[in-house]
């Protein structure tokens, strides 16, 4: 659990790194090109078939834990301290798991495999570099692998088009409030996992349990706020 938690956490900082890219204002070329080299460098696409199956031992294994922590106690206590004795987060990683894999399971159906499978437009980009804030933008069909060029004076890039996926989507009110909600539920599994995963790991001392506490909390907030803020973004722009 602590090993799978610790390399989904890293993902998302590199996931978070793409996402960005779709605050730009650039027609999407950023976020298509990222799209673009995630989906053919060979190392990348290896390390996904990875992740997948990271995803699916980290959710089996929680659930797992979850049902092995009940039966272990199958008398409750007389008195129920509540958080005086742990916190919220703590109690309630099976549920906050089931939520966010949940989530996992829409994202992934609703771009991953309509991007793989589903019927994207594609894009042409041509950037000429010594005008790079021009971009000129067309749709093209009949197109089925991805380009991308780059000369002395012009890149030119050919793909399918997810950011009009991701835009259509988060112009939905509800998707976005989905989301959102979906956020704050791995805010708060991040906020009990990320120090416990070392815990459990044997790195639990008091010279370094303030920093990783502390590195904790700001990957349980920063992260999962800035993937809110980019569906709010794009509604509301």
């Amino acid at each position: 659990m602590s090993l799978t938690g610790l390399f989904l956490t890293s993902f998302l900082v590199v996931h978070l790194i793409g996402n960005l890219q779709l605050l730009k204002a650039d027609s999407g070329f950023s976020f298509n090109a990222y799209a673009v080299f995630m989906t053919t460098n060979p190392l990348i696409k290896t390390v996904s078939w990875g992740l997948y199956a990271i995803i699916i031992l980290h959710a089996v294994k929680g659930l797992a834990l979850a049902v092995e922590n009940k039966k272990t106690r199958n008398v409750k206590y007389a008195v129920d301290a509540g958080n005086s004795n742990s916190h919220w987060t703590s109690r309630n990683m099976g549920i906050l798991g089931t939520i966010i894999l949940a989530f996992i399971v829409v994202h992934m159906s609703d771009f991953w495999f309509s991007y793989k499978f589903g019927e994207t437009p594609w894009k042409k980009y041509t950037i000429e570099f010594a005008n790079p804030e021009q971009i000129n933008v067309e749709e093209i069909s009949g197109v089925t692998k991805s380009v991308n060029i780059v000369s002395e004076t012009h890149q030119v890039l050919i793909a399918k088009d997810l950011y009009l996926k991701v835009k259509e989507t988060f112009s939905n009110v509800i998707f976005v409030i989905f989301y959102v909600l979906s956020m704050f539920a791995i805010m708060f599994h991040l906020w009990h996992g990320f120090a416990s995963a070392f815990q459990s790991l044997g790195i639990n001392h008091p010279k370094y349990n303030p920093l990783i506490r502390s590195l904790g909390i700001v990957m349980a907030v920063i992260v999962p706020l800035a993937f809110a803020i980019i569906p709010v973004y794009m509604f509301l722009n």
